[in-house]
Order: C-alpha cells, then sequence, then structure tokens
C-alpha cells in the first residue's frame, strides 16, 4: 500500500497547529503578568492622581466647614499628611496599598480595608450572578438564532436588541416598577440578610446589570454560529453524509465557541463597572453605592481604594481572557518564533 493511500486528507479548517517550542508559553506568560504589572502601576498613578484634580478639598470635610484655629487646621494637615508634598503622599500610599493598607477613612476614621471588606461581598455576588445570566441566556438565545432561524429565534433576537438599546438605571427602574412595586414578587432595596436571603435580593439588580449584555452576547453568537456554518469544511462534512448533529457539535460550536466565550468574558469584565449605577438604584450598599457617597463626601482613601480595586479586576481579568484564549487555541500565535 503507498504512502499516499494511507494518509487522510485533514479537512479545511481542522488543520493540526505547530508544535510550540518548549518555553514559549512560559514566557508569554511572563510578558502578560509583567504587562499586567505596568498597566496596574499607570493605573494606580491615574486613580491617585484624579482625585486631586478635581474641585475640593478632604480638609473642607474634615473641619465640617467650621472656622478653626490655624494651629488646629496644621494638625488635621500632619495626621493626614496633607501639606506632603504629592509625590510622597503617592509613594506612602502604594506602600500601604502593596501591603493591604488602603489607608484610614477621612469620614468614618476607620480603615478603609475594613469598611470596603463587607461591601465587596455583596458586589461580587452581584456580579457572578449577572454573569451566569448572561452567559446563560445570551449563549442559549444567540445558539437558537444561529442554528433555527425562524420566526422564534427573529423574535427572540429582535426582543434582545430592543433591551440592548435601554439604558441599565432605566431597566432597573423599570423592573422596580413591575416586579417589585406591581406584582410585589422580589423586594425593592436591599441586599438581604446574607444565604439564600441575600440572592433573593440580588434577582432584580442581577437581571438589571445583565440585560444588555445578554443581548450583546447573543448577537455575537449568532453571528459566529453562521459563519462556522457556511465554513467550507462544515458544508464538505455535511454534503458527504455525516449527520447534522455531529458536524455542529464538533466543528461548528467548538469553532464559534471561542472567539464568543471571548467576548463574553470581556463583557463580564465590564461588569464591574455597570455594576455601581445598579447598586444606587438598588440601594445595595455595596462598593458602588460606597463609592458615589464617598466621591460626594471627598473622602479620598475610600475613593482611591474602590476606583484602584475596580480597575485591578477589570485588568486582571482581561489578562487572564487574553492568556485563556491564547493557550486553548492554538491556531493563535504567542511569539514572534512561533509565528
Amino acid at each position: 500500500m503507498s504512502h499516499a493511500t494511507m494518509t487522510a486528507p485533514v479537512p479545511s479548517g481542522q488543520a493540526k497547529a505547530k508544535r510550540r517550542p518548549a518555553g514559549v508559553v512560559p514566557r508569554f506568560i511572563a510578558a502578560r503578568a509583567a504587562g499586567l504589572a505596568v498597566t496596574l502601576f499607570i493605573a494606580s498613578l491615574v486613580v491617585f492622581g484624579a482625585l486631586y484634580a478635581a474641585p475640593g478639598s478632604p480638609l473642607t470635610y474634615l473641619t465640617h466647614g467650621r472656622t478653626m484655629s490655624p494651629e488646629a487646621i496644621a494638625s488635621i494637615k500632619a495626621e493626614y499628611h496633607l501639606d506632603d508634598p504629592l509625590w510622597q503622599q503617592y509613594l506612602r500610599w502604594l506602600g500601604g496599598v502593596a501591603h493591604g493598607d488602603f489607608g484610614t477613612s477621612i469620614i468614618y476614621n476607620q480603615p478603609v480595608s475594613s469598611l470596603v471588606g463587607s461591601r465587596a461581598l455583596v458586589t461580587t455576588l452581584l456580579v457572578l450572578m449577572a454573569a451566569a445570566i448572561v452567559l446563560v441566556l445570551g449563549l442559549a438565545i444567540g445558539t437558537l438564532a444561529g442554528l433555527r432561524p425562524g420566526r422564534l429565534s427573529r423574535s427572540a433576537m429582535a426582543g434582545a436588541t430592543a433591551v440592548m438599546a435601554v439604558p441599565t438605571f432605566v431597566g432597573a427602574v423599570v423592573l422596580i416598577i413591575v416586579f417589585a412595586v406591581n406584582l410585589e414578587w422580589f423586594p425593592v432595596f436591599g441586599a438581604g440578610r446574607g444565604g439564600l436571603d441575600e440572592v433573593y435580593h440580588m434577582v432584580l439588580p442581577s437581571v438589571a446589570l445583565a440585560l444588555a449584555s445578554v443581548a450583546f452576547v447573543a448577537r455575537l453568537a449568532r453571528t459566529a454560529i453562521r459563519q462556522e456554518l457556511t465554513a467550507d469544511h462544515v458544508q464538505t462534512a455535511i454534503s458527504r453524509g455525516l449527520p447534522r448533529g455531529a458536524v455542529v457539535r464538533r466543528h461548528v460550536m467548538r469553532n464559534a465557541a471561542m472567539p464568543v466565550l471571548t467576548a463574553a468574558g470581556l463583557t463580564i469584565a465590564g461588569l464591574i463597572a455597570g455594576s455601581v449605577v445598579v447598586e444606587q438604584v438598588f440601594q445595595l450598599g455595596g462598593l458602588g453605592q460606597f463609592l458615589v457617597s464617598s466621591v460626594q463626601q471627598k473622602d479620598f482613601p475610600v475613593v482611591q481604594a474602590i476606583c484602584l480595586m475596580y480597575v485591578a479586576a477589570f485588568i486582571v481579568l482581561n489578562t487572564l481572557i487574553d492568556i485563556a484564549y491564547t493557550l486553548l487555541d492554538p491556531r493563535v500565535s504567542i511569539g514572534k518564533k512561533d509565528s
């Protein structure tokens, strides 16, 4: 038997990727980690400097607007290091952050880390529940519209597109009016008392936070699936009589999953920023609501801590998604030697 008859051709779009040289993956991860550290450092500069560039002074809130003697004002400035040069204040703050110390709240006179700890749990639960809704509903609607085009899928996509145009705070208010006030199915405000009660209180806020993202992920999934269905290797497999279900599972869904899940991951990272509005509307007492009140009171240490936490979470998630996508898809080059 000749060599030509022993070697089966590889279908288009399914070619096996060349094995990467040893050491490329560790170097790639190290480069991403270094980029993450640089980005976080730049973000800390922006977060720290932006508050001091804004109008107003924390001294006004420390004195509660009262007229005080020069000695008392000097004592307050010395306690909070307000007279130090800006670069010294930044280095002191950055050194504390590196050790988990975000300073002392100007308004509450308590460690910032203790103030944001419990509130961070509320925000984390909200984002996780919203992320679950985005993945389940977004992928389900997009997959239905991509694999079974028809009146039902078109109606689902039209509804998702309409929802995507609704601002988050408007959707939150509508949900409160319909499901909390009129139907009385869910509580209007508050984060609950822990356990299942907290999950119950988070249903409406998580839906409000996830609405626009569900539509976005659904559109991406539909587009990716339809593109894969028209690919040459898929059409060849179907024309050779292979079961459509097997072709869809092995080729269409697998190839469409990578870009969709990557975009979904970035969308979920964006939920962190959107949680600020939702927490304010539903009065959840999380980091977002605490951030708004701290900005109004010029509580610099609290604002800096929460902003840095938001930025760090977003950057870390983006970096992890980038690394995961590159490592899971062997067709993506991760270095000059591998390109």
